[in-house]
C-alpha cells in the first residue's frame, strides 16, 4: 500500500469539495481548482475527507495512488491557504517593478523585460530586488518562478542573476592570475 496514498485528505472549514467520477472540483477562499485524475483511480468524498483508492497492487497503480492523493492534497491546501514563492534579484541595477499586467524587470540587458502574470497568479515586488509569487495552484506558482528565474539564471562567478530566496549558488574561482 502506498504510504502517502492511503491517508485521507481532510477538507478544512470554508473549503467545499465536489467529486464526480474521477474529476475533483475544490473551491475555497483563495480560489477554485479543478482536476481530472487518472481514470483507474477511485476518488470518494465523505465526512469532510477525500479518499483515493487504487484498483490493484501493480507498480503503476501504486505510483498513481500516491501521486493522485498528493495532487488532491495540494488542491485543498492551495484553495485554503495558497502557495507562495520568493525570488531575489542579485546584481547592480537589477530590479523589478509591479505593473498592471505583471512585472517589468531590469536584468542587465539593453531592454526591460515585461512578464505577464498567468490567470490566478499574483506577482508583487515588495522591494526592488525581491519578487513574490502568490497563487492557489502549486504547479503554476512553481512554473512562474522557474520562468522568471530562467530569464537570467544566477552565474557561478559573481552570483548575479535571479535566484530563489535562500538558494545557495556554488561559486567558482576566477582566473588564476599572473606569474
Amino acid at each position: 500500500m502506498s504510504r502517502i496514498g492511503k491517508h485521507p485528505v481532510p477538507v478544512p472549514k470554508g473549503v467545499t469539495a465536489k467529486v464526480e467520477g474521477n474529476k475533483v472540483h475544490i473551491k475555497g477562499p483563495k480560489g477554485e481548482l479543478e482536476r481530472t485524475l487518472h481514470p483507474e483511480m477511485k476518488v470518494t468524498f465523505k465526512d469532510d475527507q477525500i479518499l483515493v483508492e487504487r484498483p490493484s497492487d501493480e507498480a503503476n497503480h501504486k505510483a498513481l495512488h500516491g501521486l493522485s492523493r498528493t495532487l488532491v492534497a495540494n488542491m485543498v491546501e492551495g484553495t485554503a491557504k495558497g502557495f507562495q514563492k520568493t525570488l531575489e534579484l542579485v546584481g547592480v541595477g537589477y530590479k523589478a517593478e509591479k505593473r498592471p499586467y505583471g512585472l517589468q524587470l531590469a536584468l542587465g540587458f539593453s531592454h526591460a523585460i515585461e512578464y505577464k502574470a498567468p490567470k490566478g497568479i499574483t506577482l508583487s515586488a515588495p522591494q526592488p530586488t525581491q519578487i513574490v509569487i502568490d497563487g492557489a495552484d502549486k504547479e503554476i506558482v512553481g512554473q512562474v518562478a522557474a520562468e522568471i528565474r530562467s530569464l537570467r539564471p544566477p552565474e557561478p562567478y559573481k552570483g548575479k542573476g535571479v535566484k530563489y530566496l535562500g538558494e545557495q549558488i556554488r561559486r567558482k574561482a576566477g582566473k588564476a592570475g599572473g606569474k
